[in-house]
């Protein structure tokens, strides 16, 4: 259940600092190397253990490599399938030199399958070629504030430098899941390609048997990597992000750290978009804000609001606060503008609001 807490605003000038917070102590075990626990929807840390540290990934690098493609717009296209492609070592959904497949069914063998020779076939498609590609994929970690991650291929065997972090890859599949075609992928329990007489079966466990409220994921395992996971599930309305890196008890890991984590936290409604009246003044909130708390921080949270004198139309920032560190922000306008107005201004500052929220 969502919900909703009032607030007194409070107008000050607001000297903006470091947007960083902890999260409640927990005595959660995981046989996870690297681990964390992240709302989807705010970016909240929940439960980390060395998350930060770069780290081999293994086939959970397949997350941006399908992300990318369904971005690509090239989803029915056919694709070629080159020898390069088809010599890829690992794990394959054995195509064959020549054969034309599409796109969008290449992505479903690349994360229902992990076949290799699929990333391959991709990345030479939509990049021009594997090297092309992996540049695409560095960048978009750029763009995600992925700090601690470095790519080398579109299917994660292990490379000199080819790493990520489990935080890193929280932010991915979080980013990633808000996508509603990747959505589907990644939450298909089986797929068939009009290529092949048979399905393809989902090697993700905790979505086919093991745990009720998973909505995706990505498996990977190398010798050197060890075990490595992502996974999302969804309850009451709250979405959370797990990721392991080097576990070997990676499924009771996830199912340990999700039962903790929905129940621990619910999500509550910082702000509703609409209306609203301060101090004799009317402003309008542009969006609802929503936020994963305990029952002991609900009634820690304040809100701070720094005006724009001279603004006509944007008239300040409203701040919110958790033990005197901001947690989450939004515009404060003087009235309702336009909708397509409103739409692209909204893209624009939730996309700089997030990367920065989830970058520190």
């Amino acid at each position: 259940m969502i919900y909703t807490i009032l607030f007194v605003l409070v107008f000050t000038l607001f000297g903006r600092s470091a947007v960083v917070y902890s999260e409640p102590e927990s005595t959660l075990f995981v046989s996870a190397e690297h681990a964390v626990l992240i709302d989807a929807e705010s970016g909240r840390v929940l439960f980390e253990k060395d998350s930060y540290s770069s780290s081999l990934i293994a086939s959970t690098t397949k997350i941006m490599t399908a992300i990318i493609a369904v971005e690509s717009g090239m989803m029915e296209e056919e694709v070629v399938v080159s020898e390069r492609a088809i010599r890829t070592e690992g794990s394959s959904i054995y195509l064959t030199k020549g054969e034309k497949i599409k796109l969008k069914d290449l992505v479903y063998g690349l994360m229902l399958r992990s076949g290799n020779d699929s990333a391959i076939a991709i990345a030479e498609h939509v990049g021009g070629s594997a090297e092309g590609f992996t540049q695409m994929m560095n960048e978009k970690a750029a763009w995600l504030g992925m700090q601690a991650s470095n790519f080398e291929n579109p299917h994660g065997l292990d490379g000199e430098n080819h790493v990520s972090s489990a935080y890193d890859l929280a932010l991915l599949m979080a980013y990633s899941m808000k996508n509603e075609t990747f959505r589907e992928v990644t939450g298909s329990v089986s797929y068939k390609s009009e290529n092949r007489t048979y399905s393809w079966q989902n090697k993700n466990k905790l979505l086919t048997s093991l745990y009720e409220h998973t909505t995706g994921g990505k498996t990977g395992f190398t010798k050197r990597a060890g075990r490595t996971l992502v996974s999302s599930a969804e309850k009451d309305g709250m979405e959370l992000i797990a990721v392991t890196l080097n576990a070997p008890s990676d499924w009771s890991d996830h199912e340990r750290m999700y039962e903790w984590g929905f129940n621990n936290f619910e999500t509550y409604k910082l702000q509703e978009e609409g209306y609203t009246e301060a101090n004799g003044n009317l402003y309008y909130l542009p969006k609802d804000i929503l936020f994963p708390l305990t029952e002991s921080e609900k009634n820690q949270i304040k809100a701070v609001f720094k005006p724009n004198a001279e603004g006509e139309t944007y008239k300040g920032v409203r701040t919110y606060h958790l033990n005197e560190n901001l947690v989450a922000e939004s515009q404060v306008l003087a009235k309702r503008p336009p909708q397509p107005w409103l739409d692209s201004s909204l893209s624009f500052f939730k996309r700089m609001v997030g990367v920065e929220l989830w970058s520190t």
